[in-house]
This record gives structure tokens, sequence and C-alpha cells, in this order.
């Protein structure tokens, strides 16, 4: 998400921050190559241009060019507009729910996404607030449109309305009403029927279905890939159905972001989620300040936390701790490190999270270090018998050949893994005896399990992720095998070859 646009805002900031002395003129060129970004990002020409006009009256004058840090006072003038831009008013998240059974009309194009998102919101709602949720499809139209969510709703743990044929999206809203005041249902999600493009029948359909509905959110699903496009279609929607938020999908898929930037500033309605891929959990909570956060490349420490604490298993820690704290680490530790990475997000997605290393994401994947090469390791490690993966020694060049062929990968690759093993076993070695790990892990897992982001402050989110850094083996804060940050342990160079 914004990758594009962060890398090349990325080298504005990195020239200007250099730089030392600045001049208004200095200030000028370089929010000229910022609207330049925004454009090519797909960003809308009356938004950029506004952003830009702001940034500059604000940046311009002593205050910042004559300041210690002139760089860094314009950075922090562009952080603030960012989030001005991206935020909405309230919390993102919070839906109207508080009046059972609140109704939640989901609507947009046909292929945005809506019925997958009705699932993911469905599954948010019901494990993250405990509500009783009921979902329906009004979709009379796309074949196999209401069985579809009535598999997703199996797949989250949330029930669905019964399937009548033959009924219409009017009568289908109708008896879901009915059904979930009779049920004793928090929330009722109607997933309406999609087009190819907006028309009055479309149209017509909506409307009808509100009228009946009464809901207490009207989501619109688009997909943000179609960048400006997203941005016409929400203002379409506004003006004829009537919308309380905007829920963009694929972003996984999206380097620009040009429909995140620009759907606030035109149509006026908030962001309140966005998708990141088809699994049932890859949903986010839009929040304009960790948003702006990452387009900036200052990471994002609460999504890093957050990720922790689904994925964490708190006794597993535990043991893991003890066991690090005596200086332990086999291949069964390593193979859960691994696994662990690939849980939160794998290498992209953690260095993009991680404060000053989203720069350097690309430059592992060029250099082969990314989730292909920690599966490869996961399979060589898979690969082992017990007695091996508990005291790797054992390996002589008989089993080796057999573990790389049982994994389909060269014994190259298997010797590399095992100097990684090796390095990363002695540096727990001396973090066991100098407490380091203990004070790691303990910042993992908390005294008490993991903390509540919600209620942490910025220095406890910097310490927290700290710990998380040190606890996915990186020891100095970087990743398994790299030492600290980017840079290779010695004899580890040839880690990140492809084959």
């Amino acid at each position: 998400m914004f990758e594009n646009l962060s890398e090349r805002l990325g080298s504005v900031f990195d020239r200007l921050t250099k730089q030392g002395a600045l001049t208004d003129d200095d200030v000028a060129t370089a929010l000229r190559e910022v609207r330049v970004a925004f454009l090519e990002a797909d960003v809308s020409l009356a938004v950029a241009r506004d952003f830009v006009a702001k940034v500059q009256a604000k940046a311009s004058g002593q205050q910042v060019t004559k300041s210690v840090t002139p760089g860094q006072q314009v950075v922090k003038i562009v952080h603030d507009e960012l989030i001005k831009v991206l935020a909405g008013e309230g919390e993102a998240d919070a839906l109207k729910i508080d009046n059972p059974p609140a109704t939640i009309l989901m609507v947009g194009l046909q292929g945005s996404g809506k019925t997958t998102t009705t699932a993911k919101l469905a599954k948010r709602l019901k494990e993250r607030m405990g509500k009783r949720v009921l979902i329906a499809s009004l979709d009379t139209n796309r074949p196999a449109a209401m069985e579809q969510l009535a598999i997703l709703a199996t797949q989250v743990g949330v029930d669905s309305l019964p399937i009548v044929k033959g009924q219409t999206a009017v009568q289908i809203a109708k008896r879901a009403k009915t059904q979930a005041a009779m049920g004793g249902y928090d929330v009722v999600f109607l997933d309406t029927a999609g087009r190819l493009h907006i028309d009055q029948v479309l149209m017509d359909e909506i409307q009808a279905v509100r009228d009946i509905a009464e809901p207490r959110e009207t989501l619109l699903v688009v997909d943000g890939l179609t960048g400006q496009d997203a941005v016409n279609v929400a203002t379409e929607f506004d003006g004829k159905v009537g919308i309380s938020g905007v829920v963009l999908t694929r972003m996984d898929g999206d380097g620009r972001g040009g429909a995140a930037l620009s759907m606030r500033a035109v149509t006026g309605k908030p962001i309140r989620f966005v998708g990141l891929g088809e699994k049932m959990d890859a949903l986010e909570t839009f929040e304009a300040e960790r948003v702006a956060g990452r387009i900036l490349g200052m990471g994002d420490i609460v999504a890093l936390v957050e990720k922790a604490q689904e994925t964490f298993e708190a006794e597993a820690a535990e043991r893991m701790a003890k066991r690090f704290a005596k200086g332990l680490f086999n291949m069964n530790d390593l193979r859960s490190q691994l696994e662990q990475m690939l849980k939160m997000g794998g290498m992209q997605g953690l260095m993009g999270m991680m404060p000053g290393m989203g720069k350097m994401a690309k430059q592992a994947e060029s250099a082969g270090f990314d989730d292909t090469m920690l599966r490869r390791q996961i399979a060589l490690i898979s690969s082992m018998t017990k007695k091996e993966r508990a005291n790797p020694a054992l390996l002589a060049a008989s089993r080796k050949k057999r573990i790389a062929k049982g994994a389909g990968l060269e014994v190259q690759e298997l010797n590399r893994l095992l100097k990684q093993h090796k390095q990363m076993a002695d540096m727990m070695k001396k973090m066991g005896k100098g407490g380091g790990m203990k004070q790691a892990i303990k910042q993992m897992i908390g005294g008490k399990g993991l903390p509540d982001p919600s209620k942490m402050t910025p220095e406890q989110m910097e310490e927290a992720a700290r710990g998380m850094q040190q606890g996915l083996g990186g020891g100095r804060g970087g990743m398994p095998g790299m030492g600290g940050g980017m840079s290779l342990p010695p004899g580890l160079s040839g880690m990140m070859k492809k084959k």
C-alpha cells in the first residue's frame, strides 16, 4: 500500500533533510516534486494543488527555513497536512451499531469485493466486539451470489439468512430485518447487488432497499486499483443513495494510493476500512495518522504491536523465553521464528511497519530476502527428523543430501541455513548470558500477556516494537540472520543469493 508514492516522497525528503540550511526556493522546488509524485499516484489534481499550497504557506518563512532542523520541520508539516487530507470525523471503525438490530447496507459496483468485505466486517464485529451478526445477500442477479455469502458466513462463524428462491431484493431485506429482530441479533448486513457500471435500475433497487431497511450505516465498497474512478463512483453513490463511509479493497496491490488520498477531500466521506487481501482477517481500520506515517516511511508501530497481539501465543512465547535465556536455540526454534514472521505479514509487511526500514524493503527483496526464501528455509527444516532438528550437529554429508532432496532444494541452501542458525544460536547464547533476550521477550509479551495498543504511549509503542524486533530473531533490532538493521553478519553474504 502506497509503496510507489512512499518511495518518491522519501527521495524528495531525503535530499531536503540532508541539505542543512534551506531557502524558500529549496522548499518550493521540493514541493513541486511532491505535487508531481501525487499526480503520478493518481491523486486528484485539485487535491494535489490544494495540498501543496497549504504546505507551502506553512513551510515558507523564517520560522521553518532558519530553524535548527528545517528539513525535518517541512516533513512534519507534510505529515500533519496528510493527516488532515485523510482523516474523517471520529474513529474510523466506530460503526453506529448501538441500537440492535442495527442494519448495515453494503453497496458498490460488481467485482469491487462487496460480498467478501461483508464477511470480513461480520467476522470483525463478532470477534472484536462480541456482536451477534446476521448477513443476508440481496443479489438476485449474479449466479451463486447468495450461496457464496452463505459459505463465507460459515467460514467466519456467523449466521446467514436462509435462501428463498424467487424473492426480490426488497422482500429479502424485509425478511432479514424481521429475522434479525426475532432472533436477537445485534447487527444485520445487507449485501446488495452490483452492476458493471452505475445505472438507474441499480440505483432504484438500492433506494428501495434503503427505504425499507433504514440502515444505520451505508458503506460503499470500491476497488482501490481503479484510482480516480473510485472517487467518481463514491460521488455518484453519495448523490443518489447517500453513503456514510467507504471501504477500499485490493489496497495490497495498489502501490499508488490515489483513491485513498483523494476520497475524503473530494467526496467528504471518510474511508472506514481497507481490504489488504482475500483472507477473512485481511481488513484494516483506515487510521489517518498511521497511514500518513507509512506514506512518509515512518513505519506503523501500532499496526506492528496489533499484529503481534493477534499472532503471538503468550504461553509459547514464555517457553521460548526460558529456552533463549538458557542460550538454547535449535532448528525447531528457528522454524517457529520464521513461521511467526510469515504470520505477521512476511518480510515486506514487517519492514514496512518498522520505523526507518520501509525504504530498505525493496533492497532486501531484490537481494533475495523475501517470503519465498523464508518458506524454502521452513521446507528444509521440515525435511529433517526430530533428532536432527533438536541437534543440527548430527548433519553429516549423507544426511544433508537427504534433507535437501526432501525439500526439493540444493545442499548449498541447507549449508547457508545451517550457517545462519549457528550465528543466531551464538547470538542467543550471548544475549542469554547478558539477560538481553529475557528483556526482549518481556517487551514482546508483557508481564501478563500483550499490551493493549490503544492504551500505550508513543514511547511504550517504540519499546514494544524494539522488543518484537529482537524477539523475531534479530537480536539488535534486525531480522533473523541480518544482525543489526540491514547489514549482514560476517559469513552470511551469500545467504540472500537467489537461485
